[in-house]
This record gives structure tokens, C-alpha cells and sequence, in this order.
């Protein structure tokens, strides 16, 4: 892999972490439209630069973090709130890790991902006109929230699964139909994300050191992690403040469009699955040696 290929993963993956648009379908198109075919070594790869978009969360909501730290140990009760709702919503965790071979093998594609790009665009336009319709219903703060709707926005999160359909997707859009108001499904999904995808990362890593040794110097590596570091914080603070004026119907509409252009590039030939190379090359590099 290349410096270049490196900087490019690194910057999708911390823009696309935490907007409900799919962070992993972002990076499987990328990796195509470079020549990047589907390989253990370019999934683990992802997962590295995945540590700096976690990073970059930890250090945005570091002082709500400190706080259910400090409720689990007897001091914050509030802290204690969160944490304990945050820990219901990991309950369904264990039927992502089943899932986790069966995803990798058969879904990791630019064709599933492009069904659950405009499948999760349409959704979000949907939650979005009926989040219009009753916003004369009181929604509830982040504090508000009970372990029942932490656990659904938990099970909800499983969909997530599917390349494409986005973690952060399922579980604003969860946090919405369970009444919370959008800032606090918001905050809810970033910190959920930062417990899902945490543990996930260090246990993938070191499962994949091998493959990452192998084919990519530790200077790509941190140069993708650093890069996906600073674009997630970046891409959190502006998405916090949208959403302070807007609701989510943009990245309903950005969804849906990105399916059907990939859809049309594929249908012409200019991306294609897998390690093949596309016969014509405006808008793709050749594979990297």
C-alpha cells in the first residue's frame, strides 16, 4: 500500500465513522476504486485505522466518559445512569460476533453495500418525516433514557451488520423511535459506538498481526490512523453542530444518491468486486504493489 492509499482510507474512515452513511461501505469503495481488492489483510487494515476514529471520540467526550467511570464507582449518579444503559445496549454484541465470518465472507461487496446504502437512505427520510409529523411530543434528554430503550437501540444496532448499512444508522434512528430527541440519540450512538467498535478493534488486530505485518509497514499504518483521528474529530464536531439547525434528511438523500452512482459506475464497468482490475481506468489507480 502506498501513502497515498493510506492518507485516502484513513480520511473516509474518520469522516465516515460516526455519520449514519457507513463508514465500512465508504472504505470498501475506496479500496476498489484504488485497486484494493477484498483480502484479510486490507480488512484488518481497516480495523487499525478504526483506532483512530475511536481515539478521537474518547478524547471529544472525554469529561461524559469520565462520568460513568466515576457513577460505576459510587460517585457520579448520573454517570451511573448512562453507564448502566450503555451496557444494557451491548447485550445483542455477542450476535455481531457470529454473524462476523458469514459478513466477511459474502457481503463485503460494492453490490450489498450499494442495497444498503439507498435501503438506509430511504429509511432515514422516512424516521426523518415522521420525526416532523409528531414534533409536538416532548422528546427526552440522554438522562432520561431506561434500560428497555437501551436495549432496543442495542438490538437494532445487530442490523448494522450488513456492510453499508452503518452502525450509526441504526442506532440515532433507534434513539429517535424510542423519544429521545436527536442531539441526545446523537451522543448516545457516538458513545455506544466507542464501546461496540472498541473491544472490537483490539481483539481483530491482534487476531489479524500477522496479515497487518505482512503487508503494510508500521508508517502506513499510523499514517491511516492518524489521518482517520483527525477526520473523525472533525466529522463529530460538525455533525454536533448541523444537526443543531437540521435533521438527518441530508445524509437520507446523499445515501440514496452515492447507491445509484455506484450502481451505474459498476453497470459500466468503471468499479468491479474482488482483485480484477476494471478495463477502462478514468477513475480508478492501479492496484498498489
Amino acid at each position: 500500500m502506498n501513502w497515498w492509499q493510506a492518507l485516502v482510507l484513513g480520511i473516509v474512515e474518520g469522516l465516515s465513522e460516526y455519520l449514519p452513511i457507513s463508514s465500512t461501505g465508504h472504505l470498501i469503495l475506496a479500496q476498489r476504486a484504488m485497486g484494493i481488492g477484498n483480502s484479510d489483510a486490507a480488512n484488518a487494515y481497516a480495523i487499525v485505522i478504526q483506532g483512530g476514529a475511536i481515539l478521537a471520540v474518547l478524547s471529544l467526550y472525554a469529561q461524559r466518559i469520565r462520568r460513568m467511570a466515576m457513577g460505576l464507582l459510587g460517585r457520579d449518579e448520573e454517570g451511573k445512569r448512562l453507564a448502566i444503559v450503555l451496557l444494557v445496549a451491548l447485550i445483542p454484541l455477542p450476535f455481531i460476533a457470529l454473524a462476523d465470518k458469514v459478513i466477511e465472507k459474502h457481503l463485503f461487496g460494492l453490490w450489498p453495500v450499494a442495497l444498503a446504502w439507498f435501503i438506509g437512505g430511504a429509511a432515514i427520510l422516512v424516521v426523518s418525516w415522521y420525526r416532523n409529523k409528531d414534533a409536538v411530543r416532548p422528546r427526552l434528554e440522554l438522562s432520561d433514557m431506561t434500560w428497555r430503550m437501551a436495549l432496543i437501540i442495542g438490538v437494532l444496532q445487530v442490523v448494522a451488520v450488513w456492510p453499508g448499512t452503518s452502525r450509526s444508522l441504526m442506532t440515532i434512528v433507534a434513539g429517535v423511535l424510542v423519544g429521545l430527541n436527536l442531539a441526545a440519540a446523537v451522543e448516545f450512538s457516538f458513545l455506544l459506538g466507542v464501546a461496540t467498535l472498541g473491544g472490537a478493534t483490539i481483539l481483530k488486530a491482534v487476531k489479524n498481526r500477522h496479515d497487518l505485518l505482512d503487508h503494510y509497514s508500521l508508517g502506513v499504518m499510523l499514517l491511516g490512523f492518524f489521518c482517520a483521528f483527525i477526520s473523525a474529530v472533525l466529522a463529530v464536531k460538525w455533525m454536533v453542530g448541523y444537526l443543531k439547525k437540521h435533521g438527518l434528511e441530508v445524509f437520507g438523500y446523499y445515501r440514496v444518491a452515492l447507491a445509484i452512482v455506484v450502481v451505474v459506475l459498476m453497470s459500466l464497468g468503471y468499479l468491479v468486486e474482488g482483485n480484477e482490475q476494471p478495463s477502462t481506468t478514468p477513475v480508478t489507480a492501479p492496484a498498489a504493489p
